[in-house]
């Protein structure tokens, strides 16, 4: 969710400025695929890398992020929204864990969506920190090293039972993926938008879903089977 500094200061405002009209967006977007009927919405919010932005931006962000825990839990709740996190959680401040781990938890059954937030999150963390439960079993005899393939090794993932996501949308103009679900991305469709963060509405999403819409995925395959040739052919 990229933008929020440059919308600020394209307005003579300060970045904490963006990131409060970032949070608008944050409820108006969950609110919009909750419409939409997108069964699963992961939204990096806070990335392992934003931990080295000055003390007062983080200590900001950790501010809204445990006020929007707070303010919108009752409407997660009314709409069935699940809410889960992903990343190393516990490098968050005591407080905002618990308010986060509290909202997982009173809202574990409800099955109308799933709302993921990325927080304390890096793909290639996430890779490494697979790679070190794998190497753990395998010490202690739990796992077969020469058995790991693909599946085995997406099942250390931190949410192992996530599907790979369909579509990526990226703000901001920007077009790199910065560090986000880099194992699970391999496949997935990239909609870039111009619309920095705080901007980001409905519209914005409907825009990306009616592109994606218009994608062939092939998941590298060819558009249509291979036909073997035929006696007619010759």
């Amino acid at each position: 969710m990229d933008g929020n500094g440059r919308w600020a200061e394209a307005r003579g405002l300060e970045r904490n400025a963006g990131h409060r009209a970032g949070v608008e967006a944050v409820k108006a977007t969950v609110r919009a695929a909750n419409e939409l009927g997108i069964p699963r919405l992961t939204l990096y919010s806070f990335s392992s890398e934003n931990w080295n932005r000055p003390k007062s931006e983080v200590q900001e962000l950790m501010r809204l992020l445990d006020q929007y825990l707070e303010t919108e839990v009752d409407e997660v709740m009314r709409n069935g929204i699940r809410v889960q996190a992903i990343g190393r959680l516990d490098r968050l401040p005591p407080p905002v864990r618990k308010r986060l781990f509290d909202v997982i938890d009173r809202s574990k059954d409800n099955r109308e969506m799933t709302l993921v937030f990325a927080l304390s999150y890096g793909g290639r963390q996430e890779i490494v920190d697979a790679v070190r439960r794998i190497l753990k079993d395998a010490e202690q005899g739990k796992l077969d090293a020469d058995a790991v393939d693909e599946k085995t090794f997406a099942a250390y993932l931190y949410a192992p039972d996530a599907p790979d996501p369909d579509l990526l949308i990226r703000t901001g103009a920007e077009l790199r993926v910065s560090n986000f679900l880099l194992w699970q991305i391999a496949y997935s469709e990239i909609h870039a938008t111009s619309a920095m963060w705080p901007e980001f509405r409905k519209e914005h999403l409907v825009e990306a879903l009616l592109d994606y819409q218009g994608r062939e995925r092939r998941f590298g395959l060819t558009p249509e089977p291979v036909r073997e040739p035929q006696p007619e052919d010759v």
